[in-house]
């Protein structure tokens, strides 16, 4: 059995090898492979993993153009010769040591989809908008999908061949999670959490805005009741590729303003 670890990254070099290195040095209960996915960044990040590649330690695609994390993720499961996936966020909030764990329920065959869970205490650090951001749509998908996770939007989310034969993921940015969690869901496989450590990101530089949370919701609502529905695809495009730049312009500009009058 093969673990494949696919690490989709943009404009990720101050993080980048410190977490290579950190997960060579994880011991792994069955074979692994690396993939590290290129997103387009600014640099070729072959520039500072160069060593990596060249002892063939990891797999390195260089995409020609930033396409979003679920288009990088499902380049790297084409790739992937594994049994068992999972993404690891190239940023370091996640910690690689916790993959083995995550592993276990799987090589015991009690579960064919593990995530791993950041809410099992609060993370510390994390503002109050995201962590309330995060709990809100995993009851959204609680209560739609007739489930009782802590945290759909986890970036560990282990899952076998078996469950990838089963569905198709077409996100190309951050709707991956809530894409691939209600397929799982909807394709009768139960979701198995385990606690993770958790380091938080300055919010600051987050890739994520509010807007990615509407979309979530917008993917929850379409898997469950309307998948096939050209009309409810055609109002999603719309809105994440027009409305949803207008939006972000107008908030930002709004509040540039509001911050202008006070000072």
């Amino acid at each position: 059995m093969k673990l494949s670890i696919i690490i989709p990254c943009y404009n990720e070099e101050s993080t980048l090898k410190k977490l290579l290195e950190h997960l060579f040095k994880v011991q792994f209960p069955i074979e692994r492979e690396i993939i590290v996915i290129d997103d387009g960044s600014a640099r070729n990040h072959k520039e500072f993993i160069k060593e990596e590649i060249n002892s063939n330690k990891i797999s390195f695609i260089r995409l020609p153009q930033n396409q979003g994390k679920g288009f990088a993720i499902r380049v790297g499961l084409k790739y992937a010769s594994g049994d068992v996936f999972i993404n690891q966020d190239a940023d370091f909030e996640y910690i690689p040591s916790d993959i083995p764990k995550l592993l276990n329920p799987i090589l015991k065959n009690k579960a064919n989809v593990v995530y791993g869970t950041r809410f099992a205490t609060r993370p510390k650090f994390m503002s109050k908008s995201h962590y309330l951001a995060n709990i809100v749509l995993t009851k959204i998908a609680n209560f739609i999908y007739h489930t009782n996770l802590t945290d759909m939007e986890t970036g560990y989310k282990l899952f076998t061949k078996k469950v990838l034969s089963k569905i198709k993921l077409n996100a190309r940015q951050f709707e991956f999670d809530p894409e691939i969690t209600s397929k799982i869901i909807l394709s009768g496989f139960k979701i198995h959490e385990i606690p993770i450590q958790y380091k938080y990101r300055d919010f600051s530089d987050s890739k994520i805005n509010w807007l990615d949370g509407v979309e979530c919701l917008f993917i929850l609502l379409q898997q469950r009741f309307c998948p096939k529905s050209n009309l409810y695809q055609f109002i999603y495009e719309i809105f994440k590729y027009h409305f949803k730049k207008i939006i972000l312009k107008l908030t930002k500009f709004i509040a540039k303003f509001v911050y202008m009058r006070r000072v």
